[in-house]
């Protein structure tokens, strides 16, 4: 458990990257399309490494999930993460993270529209509790009006969350999980090439220097960091982390990815959210944390404790609202 919880603590510090890395490219004439790109392509080629021995020379499995593997690619990779450094573009990566882990609270709502079955207390009062502090990060009152563009792009991205983790929730044994890491990284490559190629979405790359902290970096710096540190280890480190520890307490450690954007993008860009938005973000995680503990918890017993034969089952929670790591 002790090991486990380390390398799942490595996993949030190093995907909590991602953002402050794009971001300086972004800032040096990188569209988000080019970067999502070069990191998808980048890490695929990587994770193939892996993924071909894990195989086995059972390519059947890939045949058998080859709409899990689509979906995942295409939803859970590179729609989310172009959306996401889109919002990076132009927010704090702090706030455009803290909207995209808005996620859960989107799952919960969903769940409870088409089911129509009440969540627990406790998970209802932590969806309050996040839509409270989305206001607070948004901060409408404040003097400096935060960019409604790119609210509405790390929005998009939550959603675009949400969907990967009714993805990767199911049950699936027979599909090893570098497999559908590499799988899904390596169509959405292919989709954000396929997109440039059309022209339906702007590619723009520089080889101007970025920089990061106190340091002037070759480009490469930056994008090595992005798909070596962000993603390659970020997704290994979170694969042994969940089978170390099980799906939902690694998906509870990973929420302090947010912790680690803050601290990176303040140490690596000079950023660092207001109070009220700082205050919002915890409510924010602090509602996330609400409803997993509530998921820890378990369900409750399906008869009353009256007993008895007429006695009316009592509602499951809301089952996979997000026991699975976020993978910004």
């Amino acid at each position: 458990m002790a090991s486990g919880l380390g390398v799942a603590l490595f996993s949030s510090a190093v995907f909590g990257l991602s953002g402050s890395f794009a971001k300086a490219l972004l800032e040096t004439g990188w569209t988000p399309g080019a970067a999502v790109t070069a990191r998808l392509t980048g890490a695929a080629l990587i994770l193939a490494i892996p993924a071909v021995p894990a195989l086995r020379g059972r390519w059947s499995q890939l045949r058998d999930n080859w709409l899990t593997i689509l979906l995942f690619g295409l939803i859970g990779v590179a729609a989310c993460q172009l959306f996401y450094f889109n919002a990076v573009e132009r927010l704090s990566v702090g706030v455009a993270l803290l909207l995209e882990y808005l996620a859960p609270v989107i799952i919960v709502l969903w769940l409870w529209a088409a089911s129509r079955r009440r969540p627990r207390p406790l998970t209802i009062a932590g969806t309050l509790l996040s839509l409270g502090g989305l206001i607070l990060v948004l901060d409408l009152t404040g003097a400096v009006k935060i960019d409604v563009v790119g609210v509405l792009w790390g929005i998009a991205a939550a959603v675009c969350l949400a969907i990967y983790f009714f993805i990767t929730a199911r049950e699936n044994d027979t599909l090893p999980p570098i497999v559908l890491a590499s799988g899904g990284l390596m169509v959405g490559a292919v989709v954000m090439w396929l997109a440039a190629a059309t022209g339906l979405l702007p590619m723009a790359f520089s080889t101007a220097d970025t920089k990061l902290g106190p340091w002037v970096t070759p480009w490469w710096v930056s994008l090595g960091g992005l798909i070596i540190l962000a993603t390659v280890l970020a997704y290994v480190s979170g694969i042994v982390a969940a089978r170390a520890l099980g799906s939902k307490v690694a998906s509870f450690v990973s929420l302090t990815e947010v912790l680690f954007a803050v601290i990176w993008a303040w140490l690596l860009l000079g950023e660092l959210p207001g109070p009220i938005q700082l205050l919002g973000g915890v409510l924010i995680v602090g509602g996330v944390v609400l409803v997993r503990v509530d998921e820890l918890r378990g369900p409750r017993a399906g008869t009353s404790s009256a007993g008895g034969s007429g006695a009316a089952p009592v509602p499951a929670p809301l089952d996979h609202a997000n026991d699975v790591e976020p993978v910004p």
